[in-house]
């Protein structure tokens, strides 16, 4: 009891959030930041190309060549993010998740050299090369740095420290979009300004971050350097509050002595981690599966179709980024207090009932003045209701269900699921649309209750839990699983006849 009320008084110190901070800005927030920076230069990258070409050439490109080159520029930032991810762990573990995040920032700025070269060199080839370094930068990011968050915070605020990979990704996408306006580089003479402001975020963590430690846990249980952890966690946590964190680091580390840090395919390859595996899996699919891209996809139509004029469509824009953003602050600060589970089964839940009233207001979008205005209500819910539980969650549940030395393999996993499903999207939700049409939404109900079913079902809450007891509890109900199997055959040779 008295452990408890420890845990709900602590908050954290200064130098926790700023620590939290210097990681994000040139972590999640380059993720998000390049994913929605890449929309306002559209139509004048295109020009770019087809007068390039013209010039090389002395003929207009084609339609079809323009597309496949732009589709090209915009696309290759998937397959950056997915080689990222997959090579994330690994450097996580060598260098250290403190001294990885340093080394990515070096593909934030070569990609920001080259695109911006690409309009004085007249080689819009570079903008490809470029984009698939913010790709690469993106993806080691998002691997190693909530690895970063979740190991730096105290057991008590873990949920809250680590939702600071949501609110960057989030403040990363909002801030592109508002950059992105013609009022400040979305005119069409200023798209490589636009392009090369990826540097900024890099630049800025290459100076804040140095000043923060290492990993204490990695410190400690990778390097066996004792010292030097009880040197960051009196940084981090000050002076009185990091003896409980260092004896869970210690239980840790003793029962990971003579294990080796595992690979991705021997994760797997373990029995007991097959539950954990396949829940990252399946989180991580879902977050790119659930229909929130659907939902972006529709909310030009949608703002159109409610009277809004097309130049004042990407204020609004900026607003649904907006509504992102606090949602995942909103998250931020109930995490601790609901719970990972009640957030993730809600937030999916809710998403699966704003796909119904979506489908609906889609399919009799004329029947009435206001029904627009219920779309564009329908929209601000569902992606409300995304920030809330999957956008925030789902990062910190892959920190939270593995250990010390399987974490930088499973997010190796859950990153190259999360990219190859971010690709795949990207390429088929095209044809969903043009087949199903708004009915589309109903293939997202579906994925949305399954997900929430499963969760439900599977995986244990693990507020205020150490790292170890949370792998107990699922290897525990492993056991669980595994008796009931033992008994099965008997009631199943007695049911046989039937």
């Amino acid at each position: 009891m008295d452990s408890n009320a420890e845990l709900k008084k602590e908050r954290p110190n200064k130098s926790l959030l700023l620590a939290i901070c210097a990681a994000c800005i040139g972590g999640t927030f380059q993720y998000g930041y390049n994913i929605s920076i890449i929309n306002a230069p559209t139509k004048s990258v295109q020009n770019f190309i087809n007068q390039t070409w013209l010039e090389r050439y002395d003929e207009d490109i084609s339609e079809k060549y323009l597309t496949l080159l732009w589709s090209s520029i915009v696309s290759i930032f998937t397959i950056g993010g997915f080689v990222g991810a997959t090579i994330g762990g690994t450097m996580a573990i060598r260098f250290g998740r403190k001294g990885t995040l340093m080394m990515n920032n070096a593909f934030a700025l070569l990609a920001a050299l080259l695109m911006g070269l690409s309009y004085p060199t007249g080689l819009f080839e570079l903008l490809i090369v470029g984009r698939f370094f913010t790709g690469v930068n993106a993806g080691i990011g998002i691997c190693v740095q909530p690895q970063y968050l979740g190991e730096i915070a105290p057991r008590a605020l873990r949920g809250a420290m680590a939702m600071g990979t949501s609110v960057f990704i989030t403040g990363g996408i909002l801030t592109g979009q508002v950059i992105g306006l013609n009022e400040l580089l979305g005119k069409e003479e200023h798209w490589p300004f636009l392009l090369c402001t990826t540097c900024i975020p890099a630049v800025l963590q290459l100076l804040i971050l140095p000043w923060f430690p290492e990993s204490p846990r990695y410190l400690l249980i990778d390097r066996g350097d004792d010292v030097g952890c009880r040197n960051a966690m009196k940084q981090l946590h000050g002076t009185d509050n990091f003896d409980r964190e260092r004896e869970d680091m210690e239980r840790e580390r003793i029962s990971a002595m003579g294990i080796k840090p595992k690979k991705p395919w021997q994760l797997f390859m373990d029995r007991s981690l097959r539950w954990q595996v396949l829940t990252i899996i399946l989180l991580n699919a879902a977050q790119q599966l659930n229909g929130i891209n659907a939902i972006y996809f529709y909310a030009d139509y949608v703002f159109e179709e409610a009277g809004i004029p097309e130049v004042n469509i990407p204020y609004v824009t900026v607003g649904t980024g907006a509504c992102e953003c606090l949602t995942a602050l909103t998250c931020g600060m109930l995490i601790e207090s609901l719970g990972r589970k009640v957030l993730i089964i809600g937030g999916y839940t809710l998403m699966a009932f704003w796909c119904i009233c979506f489908t609906l207001t889609l399919t009799f979008q004329g029947a009435g003045l206001w029904m627009p205005y219920l779309s564009m209500g329908c929209v601000f819910a569902f992606i409300l209701s995304f920030g809330l539980g999957p956008g925030g969650v789902t990062n910190i549940l892959t920190t939270e269900l593995f250990t010390q030395t399987t974490r930088p393999a499973a997010y190796m996993i859950g990153g190259s699921v999360n990219w190859l499903s971010f690709f795949f999207i990207g390429m088929v939700f095209p044809f969903i649309v043009t087949k199903l049409q708004q009915y589309c939404f109903l293939v997202f109900l579906v994925i949305s209750v399954l997900v929430a079913v499963y969760i439900f079902l599977v995986v244990p809450e693990t507020k205020n839990k150490t790292f170890l007891e949370i792998h107990t509890e699922f290897q525990s109900g492993d056991k669980r699983k595994a008796s009931k199997a033992d008994d099965g055959p008997r009631t199943t040779l007695l049911s046989t006849p039937l």
